[in-house]
């Protein structure tokens, strides 16, 4: 009796759901036909009677003069210079600027001109993305998010291929299933990782881990749930890229993990400003009154600004110089927001502490001469962000000719500060002892050693060149042109 009422419950159900996905089945179909139809009528032929190749970027931040954009317009310039019958699309949200505008920007930022317009597609629906939106799940907020955002995108313009430039995958099934088009992406950082996932299962405190979740186990292990539930997402939405383009072998190793898309993944790292940098005259050490360690990078928490006043203070407070010249740590960074105004005054109340303010110089939203004279004239140069995808303040020091001493993880470690042709080119270092011992240690070498350092760091950027960029781009996108 219970296997035929199971039987009269489960033949119905099964038949219902059949039905459901067969709806939904002709749905989507449906929708991509009517997507399709419309991309015939929103597009026209060029001048030469054919139509052009639509190469859309999703960049709803593009006017944020950061490392991020610096790609997305040097891809758009490598693009227009390769090919010829392909015109370029940036999906934005920068509706407070005109296209001119933003066009300009990227030139006086970034010294980029394009060789032919950019086609600009203003998006409405920005917030939706926006962190500050979703206290709480806010990677799922986000990502959901995204699609609202991406679906916007994709009723303005429908492109014959769309790469997201920001980090963005929750939009590329819909534009590749949806929208017909090839996909890529260029992933500067991974949404989530597999160090975010060990971070809540060891229930360890960090910016992004609070501390009412660690100390508590029912927390952690719900938000260890919503990790893998979001990882497996993730995974998901990012396998169906044609292409994928990492900035760097940390990523690479995080998105090989998630998305298990080897064959279509490659590192083209970032297209770093290194020629104005090794510009710069690299000479041998003059000023010995005085020694300043530079530390280049936004006020945001993970950048971790008090480790370097901690080990700063560490260094001086230990005399490990003994007699030797003055010490002096000049932070350089910009302030976005409040927010990052606020953390600069809880660093200055970190300094006053530990007795380090009238040693301690803060910067902030400095002129690039400004920062090129600082770097010039520095004989360390510091970073302390864990994890770090990839490090391009990191690069910049090392062009500018400063001894770098960075964090032993991420993008400075398995990229940036590695030996060349067997030459050190500069130090990691982990925590407050190794930093503070590691700068004494650089500060002990002779003037000589140092040089030789500088040297062999300035020769090693070449492998971040605009050069560089352009070609490992241009070969990682070929397929999607065919």
């Amino acid at each position: 009796a219970c296997f035929r009422l199971l039987c009269s419950l489960l033949i119905p159900a099964l038949f219902l759901s059949g039905i459901l996905c067969v709806c939904l089945v002709v749905l989507l179909w449906g929708i991509r036909l009517w997507i399709q139809q419309r991309k015939k009528q929103l597009t026209s032929a060029g001048t030469d009677g054919k139509r052009p190749l639509l190469v859309a970027f999703f960049h709803p931040y593009c006017n944020a003069g950061g490392g991020g954009e610096r790609v997305l317009w040097c891809a758009i310039r490598t693009l227009q210079k390769k090919y010829r019958n392909v015109t370029c699309v940036v999906y934005t949200g920068d509706r407070d600027a005109t296209g001119e505008e933003i066009v300009e920007g990227a030139f006086r930022r970034f010294n980029i001109k394009l060789t032919h317009p950019v086609k600009f597609v203003f998006l409405e629906k920005r917030y939706l993305v926006k962190a500050s939106l979703y206290p709480h799940f806010t990677l799922l907020g986000q990502s959901l998010g995204s699609v609202f955002l991406g679906w916007e995108a994709l009723l303005k313009c429908v492109p014959d291929i769309y790469i997201d430039s920001m980090g963005y995958a929750f939009t590329l099934p819909l534009f590749k299933y949806l929208g017909g088009c090839r996909v890529g992406c260029y992933v500067h950082y991974p949404t989530i990782s597999t160090d975010m996932l060990s971070v809540v299962r060891n229930q360890d405190t960090r910016f992004n881990n609070a501390a009412f979740i660690t100390n508590n186990l029912l927390f952690s292990k719900f938000k260890l749930v919503y990790y893998y539930f979001f990882a497996f997402m993730y995974g998901l939405v990012g396998s169906c890229s044609d292409v994928i383009m990492v900035n760097s072998s940390w990523t690479l190793n995080h998105i090989l993990s998630l998305w298990r898309a080897g064959a279509y993944t490659s590192v083209v790292y970032p297209p770093c400003d290194v020629q104005t940098f090794l510009d710069i005259p690299l000479e041998e050490e003059k000023n010995t009154a005085e020694y300043s360690i530079v530390s280049v990078s936004q006020f945001r928490p993970e950048k971790d600004h008090p480790l370097q006043i901690r080990a700063f203070a560490k260094l001086l407070k230990e005399k490990r110089l003994g007699q030797q010249p003055s010490l002096k740590l000049i932070l350089i960074g910009g302030c976005r927001n409040r927010q990052d105004e606020e953390r600069v005054k809880n660093l200055k109340r970190l300094c006053e502490e530990l007795g380090v303010s009238k040693d301690v110089t803060f910067r902030i939203n400095i002129p690039f001469e400004e920062l090129k004279r600082h770097l010039a004239e520095a004989t360390i140069g510091l970073h302390t962000m864990w994890n770090e995808h990839f490090g391009i303040g990191v690069v910049e020091c090392m062009a500018a000719g400063t001894v770098t001493l960075a964090h032993n993880s991420g993008g400075p470690k398995l990229d940036i500060v590695v030996p060349y042709e067997g030459r050190i080119t500069g130090f990691l270092a982990e925590n407050e002892d190794n930093y503070a011992e590691t700068m004494a240690y650089i500060l002990s070498l002779s003037p000589e050693k140092r040089l030789e350092i500088r040297e062999n760091a300035r020769r090693s950027v070449h492998r971040f060149s605009d050069q560089h960029f352009e070609e490992t781009f241009l070969l990682s996108v070929e397929p999607l042109f065919k």
